[in-house]
């Protein structure tokens, strides 16, 4: 005889940043009780600019939290390629660059972060300075799981939630090695915040070389700039994301002897303390859930920063599995199935994005940097500009939308026995 699944009410979410903090929102307002805990000893607010755009927009809007990320746009007013020797060679502005179109808005993450931990630090548990150490999930246990931390503490949940990144502690311990799931792309990408040495004011700067990009920006209200390299790599890097000395070599090895400001720009590397260097790859999953652990984000289905989506679909996912434990009244087996067909299509879309749009972020032959370098320099003056930029803008609009949204109701049956929607 099978047992009934308990409707579950407790939820542990690992991992801080973008998608735990979404998801702990609307578990919240469902009536869930939804805890966080984040290995670092507090909220991480480093990082790099990230798209709001398409539907993410509208599940920002839901959350209401969309007026105070347009009040922390970046405000970025374009950008421009330079040579060798510092001379520009074509400009654009900041719509075509990024692709965006009415509402699309874009932020750091960093602030982000801090919006969306500000919005639950009242009403959510939130446990920094300690991770996930164990996970037991009996299938035949329909009361919850039981989860050991890295501090020695012991607590059950109803479900877990990985919210943990491309590196997910959650998905190693209950799919197994990383290994299995992660597909590298062949680049890399490092970024960390520097002297704006360039004097630049909400304006990014580009420079490419073969099988290399470099970008220093400085967004609205930043005094410092974000410095930005990506290179190709075949073969992945031995990866320790403590050992950050070791990734700091590893970036001076890749543009050792290239010119521009390259020099001066790693020489920064050596003294920032929010250094940050990982392969671009994708996580590709049969499944995102196990009994009671599923994984959400980049944990699940990690795009790489290449697609642009990946904070987009994050915020995505969050609303998508909590609207639909809520819509099945926390039965968790009905709700992970109806979360991963709504996503996965979408998501898909965007991991084939990423794969081309890696390869034009590292072109490989000086031949091709040049006609891009030509298309850059004649676009802003050739009639047919605006199509080129629709076309550009097309593509990472698909992709933006191709995740529908539902309007999740309560939920038809005893509303004193399960969590309710209350928004």
């Amino acid at each position: 005889m099978t047992s009934t699944p308990k409707t579950a009410k407790t939820v542990l979410i690992s991992g801080a940043s973008i998608a735990g903090p979404a998801l702990a929102l609307w578990l919240h307002r469902y009536g869930f009780a939804p805890t966080v805990v984040e290995r670092a000893p507090e909220l991480r607010t480093g990082g790099y600019k990230v798209d709001i755009r398409g539907t993410a927009i509208e599940v920002c809007r839901r959350m209401g939290v969309l007026d105070e990320i347009r009040a922390h746009s970046t405000d970025m007013r374009g950008g421009s390629y330079v040579d060798g020797t510092g001379l520009t060679i074509g400009e654009l502005p900041a719509d075509i660059f990024g692709g965006r179109v009415e509402e699309d808005d874009e932020i750091m993450r960093g602030e982000l972060a801090r919006i969306l931990y500000d919005r639950t630090r009242e009403d959510v548990e939130y446990v920094f300075g300690d991770s996930i150490a164990g996970i037991a999930d009996d299938p035949e246990d329909t009361d919850g799981v039981t989860v050991t931390f890295e501090s020695g503490t012991v607590r059950r949940f109803d479900l877990v939630v990985g919210a943990d990144g491309l590196h997910s502690n959650t998905r190693r311990l209950a799919f197994g090695p990383e290994e299995r799931f992660k597909r590298h792309l062949g680049a890399y990408i490092s970024i960390f915040t520097a002297p704006n040495h360039l004097g630049l004011d909400r304006w990014e700067t580009y420079h490419a070389l073969p099988g290399k990009l470099v970008c220093v920006y400085s967004s609205a209200g930043e005094t410092d700039a974000k410095n930005l390299f990506v290179f190709s790599s075949p073969e992945e890097l031995p990866h320790d994301p403590r050992d950050t000395a070791a990734q700091k070599r590893a970036l001076t090895d890749a543009f050792t002897g290239d010119g521009w400001e390259i020099p001066r720009l790693l020489g920064h590397a050596a003294d920032a303390d929010d250094f940050y260097l990982d392969s671009m790859s994708l996580v590709e999953m049969d499944s995102w859930s196990r009994g009671r652990v599923v994984l959400l984000g980049d944990a699940a289905h990690c795009t790489s920063p290449a697609s642009g989506q990946g904070t987009g679909l994050a915020l995505i996912g969050a609303y998508v599995l909590a609207g639909e434990l809520a819509r099945a009244g926390g039965d968790h087996t009905v709700a992970f199935a109806r979360y991963e067909q709504r996503m996965r299509p979408g998501v898909e879309r965007n991991q084939k994005m990423a794969e081309g749009f890696v390869k034009e972020m590292v072109v490989d032959r000086k031949w091709k940097i040049a006609l891009r370098m030509f298309m850059v320099r004649t676009l802003p003056k050739t009639p047919w500009k605006n199509l080129i930029a629709k076309k550009i803008r097309d593509e990472i609009q698909a992709a933006a939308n191709a995740v529908p949204l539902a309007d999740h109701t309560a939920p038809a049956t005893d509303a004193a026995a399960r969590p309710t929607v209350t928004a």
